[in-house]
């Protein structure tokens, strides 16, 4: 029939190792450490979010809108499983019976 065909592997030329890296000893000389100047705020340039209680509300909407879109969602989906769980097992029950019924005869 058919056989596949393995490739072979090149072989290799030579033994290559990575070149060495070379470190050179320095002289640590102590001194007094000097505390960094303290960082100013830079002015940003976005304004500020200013939450009034009607978009508060929107928001609190739009959440409430997609916690029950997604609840939906995976509601239906369980539900399709739990739909095609019983009607295979009810396929079953009938090619069962079929085939039990035909052993009798």
């Amino acid at each position: 029939m058919l056989r596949p065909k393995i490739p072979t592997n090149p072989t290799p030329t030579g033994h290559t190792m990575p070149p060495a890296v070379i470190v050179e000893p320095t002289a640590v000389i102590p001194n007094t450490p000097t505390p960094p100047p303290a960082p100013i705020a830079p002015a940003s340039s976005r304004p500020t979010v200013q939450l009034t209680p009607g978009s508060v509300i929107a928001l609190a909407g739009a959440g409430t809108a997609v916690v029950l879109v997604v609840g939906a969602v995976l509601v239906s989906m369980l539900l399709a499983v739990a739909i095609t769980g019983a009607s295979v097992a009810v396929c079953a029950v009938v090619i069962r019976s079929i085939l039990a019924s035909e052993i009798r005869r």
